[in-house]
């Protein structure tokens, strides 16, 4: 049995050297019974069909879309995450493949056994704490000099991440992942042996104008018991016929939860450096806005509503007069 599909110029091309004698058939014949030999590294032992690898990627591209809308609404910014590759290696080259100095965080994910590496890019680690501190999200590189605040910040932002993986995992086990602890050294995390089989999901990161990789890795000892609910048969045997309205329920109650920034803009103008620093008690700036136009209201700093100013229970307050329409001009 051949070990790959032979494309239709692979065939003619076969057919064309048999006819014209290039090739004999019966020394073909000869060597499909003859027992071949195939090279096997035990050191990159495949402990993974390829049926549960497909399975291990489509489970962590639902956790990219969840991990894309959990960052974006805590750094308030342009997050984009998807699954670039997912491979078994042993953990040995995991670790060698990574930077000598990062950011690596260790989630305990009880009830399974083990524990859970998420390596995160220098490059987009600094971006995040960037957006955090009030910045504009730029990255740098002083991870030998990262202060306990600075520590401190991105352990907690990583810990909250925990709750996007159990979700993720959900369908097939009741995980509870939980930051077990935070290293900026690879040599200093040692949780399997060189030789040990790892499932390693990497992650394309973009985070404003930052970009990088987040990798998950994920060893065999974690995966064992859940092994047998990786494959599509399984999946298919106890995949819910209909809808499950709690799904809803439970969604649009967070959803509901959702806050979002709310302003008014009562007009803008432009002045220079110069008279800014000229402005005294008193003085007088002129806005863009006429008293008669209506004021636009923000939502996430995106303009929703026309509103007019006014009092309601003696507190300054807007009312709504009409929707901004997608592509509508703003007066």
């Amino acid at each position: 049995m051949l070990d790959e599909i032979l494309s239709q110029n692979e065939i003619d091309a076969l057919l064309s050297a048999l006819s014209s004698g290039e090739m004999d058939a019966e020394e073909l014949k000869q060597e499909e019974h003859e027992k071949k030999v195939r090279v096997y590294d035990f050191k990159r032992a495949l402990r993974f069909s390829k049926d549960q690898i497909r399975s291990i990627g489509r489970i962590h591209e639902n956790y990219a879309r969840l991990l894309t809308t959990f960052l974006s609404g805590q750094l308030r910014t342009y997050v984009n995450i998807s699954v670039a590759s997912v491979d078994q290696v042993p953990y040995e080259e995991f670790i060698r493949s990574v930077p000598s100095m990062t950011f690596l965080n260790i989630f305990h994910v009880k009830p399974l056994q083990g524990r859970v590496i998420m390596e995160v890019n220098p490059n987009i680690a600094y971006s995040m704490l960037d957006r955090i501190l009030g910045g504009s999200g730029s990255s740098m590189n002083k991870i030998a000099n990262l202060t306990e605040i600075e520590s401190m910040i991105l352990t907690q932002l990583f810990e909250k991440t925990s709750d996007n993986l159990r979700e993720a995992w959900s369908a097939l086990v009741d995980m509870e992942p939980e930051l077990e602890d935070f290293e900026v050294n690879p040599q200093f995390v040692q949780m399997a042996s060189p030789n040990d089989t790892v499932v390693v999901v990497t992650f394309d990161t973009a985070i404003g104008e930052a970009s990088g990789m987040i990798n998950l890795c994920i060893p065999h000892i974690v995966l064992e018991p859940v092994i047998p609910k990786l494959s599509a048969h399984y999946q298919l045997q106890t995949a819910p016929t209909q809808p499950d309205q709690r799904v809803y329920e439970k969604l649009a109650a967070n959803i509901e939860r959702t806050e979002v920034e709310v302003k008014v803009v009562l007009g803008e103008t432009d002045i220079s450096i110069q008279q800014f620093l000229d402005v005294q008690k008193a003085d007088v700036i002129t806005l863009d806005n006429t008293i008669d136009e209506p004021l636009i209201m923000m939502l996430n700093d995106e303009p929703k509503f026309y509103a007019q100013p006014g009092l309601s229970k003696r507190k300054l307050s807007v009312q709504i007069m009409e929707e901004i329409k997608g592509g509508k001009q703003i007066r």
